[in-house]
């Protein structure tokens, strides 16, 4: 005796199984949406956690910038025997000249670096 066949009588085997292969896509759809989902949830995180790492690193750069500008302008200008409390006229406009000129070169620097120049 023969085993009795799950596909009811009238209805061919292809009619049987193109819905399946559908429903088979449509799950396979599914799985790769997540997957893309996953993989784009990871590359966002990546790129926060470098977008972090690179505002870091800018920040540590901008504060040994403002120390280095810091300490050669005041080893530059300011007198090495304290006279007063406050600048006198003399250190205040050469502590001027010297931060002005400090973030004009670092200016120029910073754009034949970007233009991938070597400084001169």
């Amino acid at each position: 005796m023969a085993a009795p066949s799950p596909i009811p009588a009238g209805i061919s085997k292809e009619q049987v199984r193109i819905p399946y292969l559908l429903l088979l896509l449509i799950t396979r759809k599914a799985q790769i949406f997540d997957l893309v989902r996953q993989l784009s949830l990871k590359l966002h995180s990546c790129l926060c956690v470098n977008a972090f790492s690179m505002a870091q690193t800018e920040m540590e750069y901008r504060v040994e910038l403002f120390n280095k500008l810091a300490q050669t302008c005041f080893v530059k200008c300011v007198d090495k025997r304290y006279k007063e409390a406050e600048l006198n006229m003399g250190e205040n406009s050469c502590i001027d000249r010297c931060v002005s000129k400090y973030w004009q070169v670092n200016g120029m620097v910073g754009q034949l670096l970007s233009a991938g120049k070597p400084p001169q």
